[in-house]
């Protein structure tokens, strides 16, 4: 799986966001300050920002004491939902997922190898939550694969 700039970054920004909203709950968040807390070009934000409230993860408010916050708890928010708002399905083969290759007439056991490594991507971004990231830990399970020796070499 390829991460790309845009996930990095709206992850970054949600955890950032998170992370303002608990040092002030009731103040909106600029833009700027979650650009300049993680190097995220403004105008690239911007469109980050406003696909992330399109699917009613984030709200802004208008005015000079505007900005940004949560629609949603972050305990709620999965790295998963992010990939999703701002890339799409998390596996795809040549467009189609998984569990429609099939139809596509693509044989087995190539059909259920693509449904399993999209369970296996899920079993990892569907349980580590904006709340997680923002705490600085992840749940134990996607921990205990990260610990993995094997899993730091190329």
């Amino acid at each position: 799986m390829r991460i790309s700039h845009k996930v990095d970054y709206g992850v970054r920004a949600c955890v950032s966001l998170t992370r303002m909203l608990s040092e002030a709950p009731d103040v909106p968040v600029k833009r700027e300050r979650i650009s300049e807390a993680e190097a995220i070009p403004a105008r690239f934000l911007d469109d980050i920002l406003r696909e992330l409230r399109a699917a009613n993860l984030l709200r802004s408010h208008r005015g000079p004491e505007g900005g940004w916050t949560l629609a949603v708890l972050p305990e709620e928010i999965t790295v998963a939902d992010i990939i999703r708002v701002l890339e799409g399905p998390l596996a795809s083969v040549r467009g189609i997922r998984p569990h429609e290759l099939a139809d596509d007439g693509v044989a087995e056991p190539f059909v259920s190898l693509w449904v399993a490594v999209r369970a296996s991507l899920r079993s990892v971004l569907e349980v580590v939550t904006v709340a997680d990231l923002a705490e600085g830990r992840l749940p134990e399970s996607v921990a205990e694969l990260a610990a993995d020796p094997a899993a730091w070499t190329g």
